[in-house]
Formats: C-alpha cells, sequence, structure tokens
C-alpha cells in the first residue's frame, strides 16, 4: 500500500512511541516542530506524545492510543516519531493493523521506530519511512541534505537514485533487486521469533547500528543471531549504513566476519543512520541495489 504525499499546509500527527520526550529534551522537539511550521506545515502533538506515566516513557496503552488515533483522523496526512529509545515493540499487539490498513498514511521515524516501521508493513503491506524524526533530525543540527531528502521524498514522491551525501564503499561486488526492510540491527531483532517479524525471503536488507550504544562484539552478537535464524540464507543484498564507533573497527569488517560465505552483493554508505544525514528510505518498496557501481535505485514509487 502507496500513501499519498504531503502537501504543503498538511497537518502532521507527531507521535512518541518509545522514549519520552524529557524536559532536557523539550527545546529540540519544540526546535523539530518549528522546522515543520516553516516549511507551511499544520502540526497536531498526540494526546499522549508528552507523557511519561511509567516514569521512563509513556504506558503501551498511551502510545498506541495516539499512533491509532493518528491514522484514524482523515484530517492527519503523516505521522512523525519524536524520537527512538528502547521500547516501541511494547505496543505491537495494541496496534489496530486492521484500520492502520484502510487509512494508509506516511509514518516515519528511526532507530527503535525500525520496530515498527517493519512490523506495520509485515501486518499491513504498507510502506514506511526510515528518516529523520522530530529531536534528533529535524530538531537538530539538521543539514540541506536532511531537508532536500524530506522534501524530495515525500512532497515530491521522487523516486530513482537515491542522491550521495558520503563515499560509498562496494563491499562485495553484485547487483540485486528486492523489496527493502530493516533499519537498525538492534532494534530489527526485537522481532525475532514474534508474530511481527519480517519475512526476509528475497529482500534487500537495510542496517545501521547505534556506535554509542553498540560495541563490535555486540553488533557481530546481533549480526550472529540473523545468521542462526537463517536470515542470511534469505536475503538478496545488504545496504549499511553509518557507525564510527571509538575503536575505529569498520561497521563493514564486523558484517564481512559473519557473512563472509555468502556470495550476496554488500553496499555501505553513511547517508542514513545514527548521528549522520539522512536521506529518507522507503521500507516495502521494490529497489535494485548495484554494489559495484555504488547505486541504489527506488524503482517503485512510495508516495502517489
Amino acid at each position: 500500500m502507496i500513501p499519498k504525499k504531503l502537501k504543503i499546509g498538511d497537518t502532521i500527527g507527531i507521535v512518541s512511541p518509545s522514549a519520552a520526550v524529557s524536559d532536557e529534551l523539550k527545546n529540540q522537539f519544540d526546535k523539530g516542530i518549528d522546522f515543520f511550521k516553516n516549511l507551511g506545515f499544520k502540526i497536531k502533538i498526540g494526546k499522549n506524545a508528552l507523557s511519561n506515566t511509567l516514569k521512563y516513557s509513556a504506558s503501551p496503552e498511551d502510545k498506541a492510543e495516539d499512533i491509532n488515533s493518528m491514522f484514524a483522523d482523515v484530517d492527519v496526512k503523516a505521522i512523525i516519531c519524536s524520537q527512538g529509545g528502547a521500547n516501541s515493540n511494547s505496543v505491537l499487539p495494541l496496534l489496530d493493523f486492521e484500520m492502520i490498513k484502510k487509512n494508509p498514511k506516511i509514518f516515519l521515524g528511526i532507530s527503535d521506530i525500525t520496530v515498527l516501521l517493519n512490523a506495520i508493513y509485515q501486518k499491513t503491506g504498507l510502506i514506511t519511512f526510515h528518516g529523520n524524526d522530530v529531536i534528533w533530525g529535524f530538531g537538530s543540527d539538521y543539514t540541506d541534505y536532511d531537508k532536500q531528502e524530506f522534501f524530495d521524498r515525500l512532497i515530491e514522491g521522487k523516486i530513482g537514485n537515491v542522491k550521495h551525501n558520503s563515499e560509498w564503499i562496494c563491499v562485495r561486488d553484485g547487483m540485486a533487486q528486492g523489496i527493502l526492510i530493516g533499519g537498525n540491527l538492534t532494534c530489527l531483532n526485537k522481532l525475532a521469533g514474534t508474530y511481527y517479524q519480517p519475512d526476509f525471503e528475497n529482500k534487500i536488507l537495510l542496517l545501521e547500528t547505534f556506535d554509542v550504544s553498540s560495541s563490535p562484539e555486540e553488533v557481530d552478537a546481533e549480526l550472529s543471531r540473523l545468521y542462526q535464524m537463517g536470515v542470511f540464507d534469505k536475503i538478496k543484498g545488504l545496504w549499511l549504513g553509518y557507525y564510527n564507533h571509538k575503536s575505529k573497527i569498520p561497521y563493514e569488517e564486523i558484517v564481512m566476519n559473519v557473512v563472509k560465505n555468502y556470495d550476496f552483493p554488500i553496499l555501505k554508505c553513511n547517508d542514513f543512520g545514527h548521528n549522520t544525514p539522512n536521506t529518507i528510505i522507503p521500507i516495502g518498496t521494490k529497489i535494485k541495489m548495484d554494489a559495484t557501481m555504488k547505486q541504489v535505485v527506488i524503482l517503485d514509487k512510495c508516495v502517489e
């Protein structure tokens, strides 16, 4: 299912499915809201988007209420998450996937929101979007690339070649086509063995890891979990994002230690992930990944 593209003047709904918006982050939250207002959008903040009922986040019921109501609200044309965190998976049993299916709209987030991006796509077929959030994306020091990618993908509906903002590296030669799924490696693995786990068959897998919170050995452990689940037997390619750990061990080196006996193509860039400029990546859309030529091409429209 393809959501409608955004038009200037539309209403954007803001939800907080993961971490609470702390007092320390409220200024960044407000700056992110101002970014969208300055573009000409109206903003509707979820009833519980600033809640902290559990003292470490809002309750699953609060979070799910906001997501469900934003999808049901005919005036809301896109839903953008305030930030990531750790426990967005707690809302999954409370989401009304049938209602979401009947009200397709843009759903955008990053980090722990990977859980929702992939679960919503898996359960409904709705294309979702991996990209900047309110607080750490547009409420921080966003770049021209961040702003232009948001505009190009979600307002203009541009597809084709993904623009480069960094040096792209061919880790393993080859070309593959398939539906793109994934996001943050650690968060994606929260779906392992659940009712919401994505189907990895013939997919191209998008992976990034937050270097501040995950050491090389922890990345290795999460990749090994995918290996033991048989994921690498199923996928057609890997597209890797930003990871700049203090050890200076490259992300692609850790990945190759785990997948060295496979032959699917692997491409690396710094254009999505934590603490880096982010392109807007449609989860659930068919892409062509040419690792040899260092290109990713979005083949099918992701908004209409």
